[in-house]
């Protein structure tokens, strides 16, 4: 038995690795996706005030604070029994929307983009931002822009682009102001055409490599996504919709009873957990979630340019959930048109420079569960307290677990179809590695730690002895 380790996974956040079992004819038998990284928030945020969680949970991951700021407070309403005025939801948004944009557009046009526009089998030298730029620095420059201008909606709310000071129990701290609505809206009809530039680039890819795209990693599952009262994409609030591999409505609950619904199993090869629908068991009971779990999950998209392509989203696999892991790529960017169309939506409401930002609790509750829909996929906060607010119990699923089932599934697929132990190369490990960032994992949101380390890649021969070796800084 020979067996590859690729450590760790690159272009991701966070730390993981691969390792792919071989038979003595170099055929790939197993492969599993490991996440070697041990969380700790859930643990160390007992004995704590439950409002310092709107501040403490941000520090989870650089890459997505406002989804768990948000999630946060919006636990911290039910713990305190308070309901946000129609502003601060309409505000917290405004800030949600903008973590999709910078998230989404940098997902696509600089983690994946290098695989999709320069190649798999691209030199690793080139295959990343940089080679984008070479390759294409007119698209590169507006790229960089567009994600700009997601962090910049996150900046004018909260003061700062990562971990921002914005929501609080009962609302927000400040207002919008006049000259910061302004500045936003008058960057919205630039940005709405770069991402529809980015769709186009990604229709003609997909268009260009149909056959690679039906035989990477495509396999049934059920998904879960937030949807208004008529099965419309939501990505702050919403009940929990499960649908099953054909589309069928499995379940539709309130996010406070998702316990009821979800249970986590363990596998003692990763850190991670795996959630499942406990009606169907472990693991017959698996989903994904993230933008392809969203519109499966979803029957319509309240925006009218993002359901024009949500409609196209639909007809690739005659109406039924599309399961193709590559097809990630293309719901991201249906996802990155809503959230513009939305900001918009957002900023011309007449509501949206109201000073009435902020509710006084009616009653100590001393339990909530907070949910949104990070750029990832579905994030639940659960805090519970003593009587004097003090946190006994936290538990969070982020987006990145309820997907583990599904990279792993992916990894083990793509390592089969792609991976020849008796003629190795970079590319086809890089493929296994692509499975996985098809699902644009957060591992620090979904365990937490510190630290890095280079890539390395391994085969052992039959007897346990270093055949090949690839290193990468």
């Amino acid at each position: 038995m020979q067996k590859i380790t690729i450590e760790p996974v690159t272009r991701i956040e966070g730390h993981a690795k691969v390792t792919i079992h071989l038979n003595d004819e170099g055929k790939v038998e197993r492969a599993f996706f490991h996440v070697n990284e041990w969380r700790g928030f859930e643990k160390f945020s007992e004995g704590r005030p439950f409002f310092e969680m709107v501040q403490i949970t941000p520090r989870i991951c650089g890459i997505c604070p406002v989804s768990h700021h948000l999630a946060s407070a919006k636990a911290c309403d039910r713990v305190a029994g308070v309901e946000p005025p129609r502003t601060a939801k309409l505000l917290r948004e405004l800030m949600h929307m903008g973590q999709f944009i910078q998230s989404h557009s940098m997902h696509f046009f600089e983690l994946a983009g290098p695989d999709l526009l320069l190649g798999f089998d691209a030199d690793p030298a080139i295959r990343n931002v940089v080679g984008i730029v070479q390759a294409n620095p007119d698209l590169a420059l507006k790229a960089v822009r567009l994600r700009g201008f997601g962090q910049d909606i996150i900046k004018r709310l909260g003061g700062k682009r990562v971990h921002p000071v914005f929501a609080v129990p009962g609302g927000v701290n400040a207002p919008l102001s006049v000259k910061d609505r302004d500045a936003i809206l008058s960057q919205v009809d630039e940005m709405t055409e770069v991402i529809k530039t980015g769709i186009a680039i990604g229709k003609q890819w997909y268009e260009a490599n149909m056959d690679l795209v039906n035989q990477f990693a495509v396999f049934p599952s059920s998904y879960m996504g937030l949807v208004d009262e008529e099965g419309g994409l939501q990505l702050y609030e919403g009940k929990v919709r499960l649908v099953d591999k054909d589309g069928r409505k499995l379940e539709e609950f309130d996010a406070q009873d998702y316990l009821t619904y979800i249970g986590e199993h363990v596998e003692d090869w990763s850190y991670l957990k795996f959630p499942f629908y406990r009606k169907m068991g472990w693991p017959n009971g698996t989903y994904r979630v993230g933008p392809l779990g969203r519109l499966n999950a979803a029957t319509k998209i309240n925006t009218p340019m993002a359901n024009e392509e949500f409609k196209v989203w639909k007809s690739i696999n005659g109406g039924k959930p599309v399961e193709g892991t590559l097809w990630f790529h293309y719901a991201r960017l249906i996802e990155d048109l809503y959230a513009m169309e939305r900001v918009r939506e957002i900023l011309e409401d007449p509501d949206i420079l109201s000073t009435d930002i902020v509710a006084d609790s009616t009653g100590f509750v001393g339990q909530g569960v907070g949910c949104v829909e990070a750029p990832r996929g579905t994030l639940f906060h659960h805090y519970q307290t003593d009587a004097n607010g003090m946190l006994t119990k936290v538990n969070l699923i982020v987006a990145t677990g309820h997907n583990n089932w599904a990279m792993s599934k992916s990894v083990e697929m793509v390592a089969k179809a792609f991976v020849d132990g008796t003629k190795l190369t970079e590319g086809m490990l890089n493929r296994v590695e692509a499975a996985i960032r098809a699902h644009d994992p957060c591992l620090s949101c979904s365990t937490h730690a510190v630290g890095a380390m280079p890539i390395v890649i391994e085969m052992y021969g039959p007897d346990g002895a270093l055949v090949h070796r690839l290193t990468r800084d």
